[in-house]
């Protein structure tokens, strides 16, 4: 694509950075099966199937130079919390269910996705629901 067609879609950086956020890592959506393992599988095979990409490990560039631009970093934080939302639900549902103690949706995604970071970035073995 020439650059004069990218500015066109998009006048500066930010936009294009945006643009491809909300296309690549906006659209997971969570669906609450009343299967907590289920659900919390979906929820990591969804960033780790991205992850093993190259547009995923783009995305991961831009989501760790969010830091640096505010109107990146806003937008990043809309999509962590539209994603902890559905998350929070499923959690949520489970300790209503006594499949889970009172707890933190943030901090058990937290707790969950950083180890599946780690193993997908090392790229020594395929991330499977398995």
């Amino acid at each position: 694509m020439h650059r004069t067609s990218v500015y066109r879609n998009w006048p500066d950086r930010e936009d294009l950075v945006n643009a491809a956020l909300l296309r690549y890592a906006g659209s997971a959506e969570l669906e609450d099966t009343g299967d907590l393992r289920h659900d919390l599988v979906d929820y990591l095979s969804a960033p780790a199937g991205l992850l093993s990409t190259t547009t995923g490990r783009a995305v991961q560039r831009a989501v760790q130079s969010a830091r640096e631009n505010p109107e990146v970093a806003q937008l990043v934080n809309q999509i962590f919390e539209r994603r902890l939302a559905g998350l929070q639900q499923v959690v949520d549902h489970a300790v209503a269910r006594g499949e889970l103690p009172p707890v933190d949706g943030y901090f058990l995604a937290e707790m969950l996705t950083g180890p599946v970071h780690l193993y997908v970035s090392r790229g020594l073995h395929p991330f499977t629901r398995a």
